[in-house]
């Protein structure tokens, strides 16, 4: 336990020098004017490093099974339908996106409501097992994704420009007005997510050694699912979608603190998080110059741990 302390406060000092760098190094202009919005775009990046590792190492630990994630699910997917649906009907200049807090609060209610209303349709006292549920929600993901892409021929083609830069993740374009409204949500699943850390604990063990111990295994499970839902939905609203972020952090705190605690092994993916998207947009724009964007460098990067993770799996299987 001593050693994980030191490795989360190692971690910290690391998340900490990333954020002074990215807030102070190489301001140009007014400082007046350039630090509080570069402390605007690391306030955005915590709430999602943090959300989003949250979200996958409880979902993961409610599957037994570190390579899936909540986008999974196609939560993802929904986020994109509901941007080209408003750009496809209403247009770039109407009031659903050019109000940031009506688009946000329209992405995030449409997600949350379509991931319930999939938990409470398919998960019912084990009635389907978790990796149909799981298997089921890939296939709507596609489903959703070929819609999409359908849509998206259609539309204009000026439109098509500013729905692509609503549906790649931009650390740069941050909606910094929305900072408040995903830091209270942030915050409020955090405390709900609390009372669940002894029961994530035991989860570890399977469905049946948690029964055995106390657990109401179903309602766990259904509540990590709408609990890993409403993170997922709040950063994908705030920043777009980041595919495979979540499988590399969650990954990495399994690697790096060999514990159950679910405490830390979330504040490390959490700190893990924090370091490589801030620390990764400092090296995007004062090394890469802005020729790239962090997201791609995310996804390539992800894409490849991926891929490792399933050759390891099956090597370990066979």
């Amino acid at each position: 336990m001593r050693n994980n302390v030191v490795k989360l406060i190692i971690l910290a000092i690391i998340a900490i020098i990333c954020i002074l760098l990215y807030g102070f190094y190489d301001i140009k202009g007014g400082f007046d004017y350039a630090f509080p919005r570069r402390m605007m775009r690391v306030g955005a990046m915590v709430i999602t490093g943090f959300a989003i590792a949250y979200s996958t190492v409880i979902f993961q630990t409610i599957t037994h099974n570190r390579i899936l994630t909540p986008s999974i699910m196609g939560i993802d997917s929904m986020y994109e339908v509901v941007q080209t649906l408003i750009f496809f009907f209403a247009g770039s200049a109407s009031i659903w996106v050019v109000n940031q807090y009506l688009n946000f609060f329209a992405a995030l209610v449409a997600m949350i409501i379509f991931a319930i209303l999939l938990y409470r349709t398919l998960f019912r006292a084990d009635k389907y097992p978790i990796y149909l549920l799981l298997l089921i929600g890939m296939i709507i993901g596609t489903f959703l994704g070929s819609s999409v892409s359908f849509l998206q021929v259609l539309i204009d083609p000026v439109e098509y420009l500013s729905l692509q830069n609503v549906l790649f993740a931009s650390f740069i374009k941050i909606k910094v007005q929305l900072l408040l409204v995903a830091s209270i949500i942030l915050i409020s699943a955090f405390i709900i997510g609390f009372r669940m850390l002894h029961q994530l604990d035991v989860a570890t063990l399977g469905r049946d050694n948690a029964i055995n111990l106390g657990v109401n295994y179903d309602r766990l499970v259904m509540n990590v699912l709408i609990l890993a839902s409403v993170l997922i939905a709040t950063s994908t609203a705030l920043v777009g979608p980041i595919t495979f972020f979540g499988l590399i952090v969650a990954n990495l705190s399994y690697q790096f603190f060999v514990t159950y605690k679910h405490s830390v092994l979330i504040l490390g993916a959490g700190l893990i998080g924090v370091i490589a998207l801030v620390g990764g947009q400092f090296i995007v724009e004062h090394i890469f110059e802005m020729k790239t964007t962090l997201s791609v460098i995310i996804n390539f990067i992800g894409g490849i741990y991926f891929i490792y993770l399933l050759l390891k799996e099956s090597r370990a299987q066979g």
